[in-house]
């Protein structure tokens, strides 16, 4: 199975006044299509940056990745917003809903980029919600969903445009643990059943768990 993602030989650092901090060190990491990666390791060991990285969010200080056949260290950043949403679904710790939106136009939110008609659309959001289980709440407003639901409506925001990938930063940090279960069942559904390709950035190690494969960060480097 060919690679997804390769990252190749990078380092990032972040200036701090006079101080040069260095977050990753000549990392190297290849992810096959379909495979579901854990990455964990202590605060501070480098992996949201390795994932924002991935996700084309922030710019590596030196090295290469290449995303779904794109090297997008060589993008500019109106290019890497088009291919991120083209390409990549998000999931946050704390969901990252519009509270003044209902569950439906949460989701609908991206597909606004996509030139989809208004009927194609309204029907790929009910598809994505009921593929939540959400499909009685699509009129609920975040404030009205218990956490478990509103990171499932983010999940379904998250699949919307049908990305070949998803990255996902601590999904269950938020939750109890019945709740973090049925995310993780949901995201181990996305995998197996649809292939979706999905990096997760977690402390947890039952979430951990879930994933086909671990892989530890420490210091900037992968174990």
């Amino acid at each position: 199975m060919s690679n997804i993602v390769e990252v190749m030989n990078v380092t990032k650092s972040y200036q701090r006044g006079d101080l040069v901090v260095p977050v990753l060190d000549g990392l190297s990491l290849n992810v096959p299509e379909g495979q579901f990666l854990a990455l964990m390791g202590p605060s501070g060991s480098g992996k949201s940056t390795l994932l924002n990285l991935i996700a084309g969010i922030d710019h590596p200080t030196s090295g290469t990745i290449q995303v779904a056949g794109t090297p997008v260290t060589g993008l500019s950043d109106s290019q890497l917003a088009r291919w991120r949403a083209d390409h990549v679904g998000f999931i946050f710790q704390f969901y990252n809903l519009m509270p003044v939106l209902t569950a439906f136009e949460n989701v609908a939110l991206p597909l606004h980029l996509t030139g989809m008609s208004k009927e194609r659309r309204n029907q790929q959001v009910r598809n994505v919600l009921n593929l939540v289980g959400l499909d009685d709440r699509m009129d609920h407003y975040p404030n009205q969903l218990s956490g478990g639901q509103q990171q499932r409506v983010a999940i379904a925001r998250a699949i919307a445009t049908d990305p070949k990938i998803i990255v996902a930063d601590e999904p269950t940090g938020d939750l109890d643990r019945a709740s973090a279960e049925e995310i993780m069942t949901l995201l181990g559904r996305l995998n197996s059943e649809m292939g979706k390709t999905i990096i997760m950035v977690t402390h947890d190690p039952m979430a951990a768990d879930r994933a086909t494969v671990q892989r530890h960060l420490d210091k900037g480097r992968l174990e």
